[in-house]
Formats: structure tokens, C-alpha cells, sequence
């Protein structure tokens, strides 16, 4: 009883269903900011896995490391 009772609380259904545009578009810019950020971890990550396999490459034919 007291749970749901708490539940109500926090939970809101506007009547009005424009209240839900702020929150769409909050939502809209905030998803494509996460799918930008993404694809730039993205980017420099393979970018770092490049110089690390050109270094590890180099090492090789210096002879310093073994494979």
C-alpha cells in the first residue's frame, strides 16, 4: 500500500499530451549528441589501434621484440 502509494508520486500523465513535445525534443538532441560522441570515440579508437600496430610493425623489423 505504501509503495504504490509512493509510486504515485513520481509518476505523471499529462492530460495534455503537448507537455510531451519539450521533452521529445530534449530526448531528440540529446540521442543524436550520444550517436555523435559515439562515433567519435569510435574514430579515435581505430585511429590509436593504427599507430599501435604500425609501432608494434616497426619493433618487429627493429628486432627489439619478438613475436
Amino acid at each position: 500500500m505504501i509503495s504504490s502509494l509512493i509510486l504515485q508520486l513520481f509518476l505523471y500523465f499529462p492530460e495534455d499530451k503537448s507537455e510531451y513535445i519539450p521533452a521529445a525534443i530534449t530526448f531528440t538532441i540529446f540521442l543524436i549528441a550520444a550517436i555523435f560522441v559515439f562515433r567519435l570515440i569510435m574514430k579515435v579508437s581505430n585511429k590509436e589501434s593504427e599507430k599501435a600496430k604500425e609501432l608494434e610493425e616497426r619493433l618487429k623489423r627493429e628486432k627489439i621484440i619478438k613475436e
